[in-house]
């Protein structure tokens, strides 16, 4: 028989420096979960990973206060900043650019992204790549 799901907790964690302090203390705290099982387990599991990548991940608490969660890939803010080499997106990205990636880069990110994204076809995740360049104030050249 499955266990009763109380919660299902949504973090942004950088890969390998989960720690007890907000945002994962608080919010595994408050359903009674062992937070440090939690940090010792999503480092374990990311550690490997390259330095400062920001991690999504789905926690999902049972009412016996155990818990399981699901690592997701990188947003692709994150990803299109990484190819870019850009710090930041823009604030005014319609009349502002702050920087170029090649469809090449789109497609790679793309298929790297497409089992998280609400798509059928690679198609389908290059068009909200290419939207979320866009809405970051980046130029897509083809190459």
């Amino acid at each position: 028989m499955s266990k009763e799901v109380v919660a299902r907790i949504k973090l942004q964690i950088v890969a390998g420096q989960a720690s007890p302090a907000p945002p994962v203390g608080p919010a595994l705290g408050q359903r009674g979960v062992n937070i440090m099982q939690f940090v010792r387990e999503f480092n374990e599991k990311t550690g490997k990973m390259e330095e400062g990548m920001v991690i999504p991940v789905i926690i999902t608490v049972f009412k016996d206060k155990s818990f399981n969660f699901v690592l997701k890939t990188p947003p692709a803010s994150y990803l299109l900043k990484k190819a870019a080499g850009i710090a930041k997106g823009s604030g005014a990205p319609n009349k502002e650019k702050v920087g170029k990636v090649t469809q090449k880069q789109i497609e790679d990110i793309a298929k790297f992204k497409l089992p998280d994204l609400n798509a059928n076809d690679l198609e389908a995740a290059k068009r909200i790549i290419e939207g979320t360049a866009k809405n970051m104030g980046l130029e897509i050249i083809s190459g």
